[in-house]
């Protein structure tokens, strides 16, 4: 859509709803020039801050599309993803007893969707969850998606011949200032559902035994740069994490916190 379409709706929806220029920029605490730029497709000239505030006084969504030649964005940022994917499977199947399937799709009852990867430890019979995300962008979507997979997660691991005991989930998210950004925003959210963080997270897959829930940054966007792996808050190294994990009051820690974890 180009700014001449989004002006147009601005306009359709502004006169269906009975507005003048003048009442829809009271609404939206815009000039009445700002208005009249919009819907005579000028929004270069425009914050986006402005236009959303324009939209959502009129109830449109605004939602915005990136272009880069052609397909190859879509490349790119599928790229990221799979760079994501192979490391944490990497990592996870670096511990012994894990099996990773990528990419599970799944239709229960109505329901659809695809786990980006189920991890599955038949000694302890331990299911993970795992969400793969490069970018934070609608937390409370992504928390429901998340309960949807957890809730899910037994009926799908039972069509493998998986009998779970227990299951855990994770959200491993690509380590970027933005995205530390967002999650520091809606940290009361995600420290609802997501209670541990990459602290954790090799002493929980070291040793299965405990349903956890937790978010860990993960370090893997530059092929050339630091080994991938897990990233404390603070920004500490992967040995310091080793070393601090191996410790019993992360062992503590984790059986304390699984307990309210709320997983199944």
């Amino acid at each position: 859509m180009d700014d001449l379409q989004f002006g147009s709706i601005v306009r359709a929806v502004r006169k269906r709803r009975s507005l003048s220029q003048v009442e829809l920029a009271r609404l939206a605490g815009v000039s009445h020039a700002t208005v009249s730029l919009i819907e005579r497709g000028h929004c270069e000239k425009l914050s986006l801050r402005t236009v959303r505030r324009i939209g959502s006084a009129l109830d449109v969504r605004i939602e915005l599309l990136g272009r880069w030649r052609g397909g190859e964005l879509d490349r790119l940022l599928s790229r990221r993803h799979s760079m994501l994917g192979e490391s944490f499977a990497q990592f996870l199947l670096s511990h012994p007893g894990w099996v990773v399937e990528p990419e599970v799709s799944f239709s229960v009852w109505g329901e659809r969707g695809t786990i980006d990867q189920l991890g599955w430890h038949a000694c302890t019979g331990h299911l993970l969850v795992v969400e793969l995300k490069t970018a934070l962008v609608d937390i409370n979507e992504m928390l429901g998606t998340l309960d949807k997979k957890l809730r899910l997660a037994r009926t799908i691991a039972g069509e493998r011949g998986w009998r779970p005991a227990m299951v855990s989930v994770w959200l491993i998210v690509e380590d970027t200032k933005t995205n530390r950004r967002h999650a520091a925003e809606h940290r009361t959210l995600l420290a609802s559902r997501l209670r541990l963080d990459g602290r954790h997270l090799r002493s929980f897959v070291g040793r299965p035994t405990l349903a956890t829930s937790g978010l860990a940054f993960w370090t893997n966007a530059n092929p050339h740069g630091r080994r991938p792996g897990p990233r404390v808050d603070g920004g500490a190294s992967a040995s310091h994490l080793t070393q601090v994990n191996a410790s019993s009051s992360v062992d503590s820690t984790l059986r304390q916190q699984s307990r309210g974890a709320g997983v199944p």
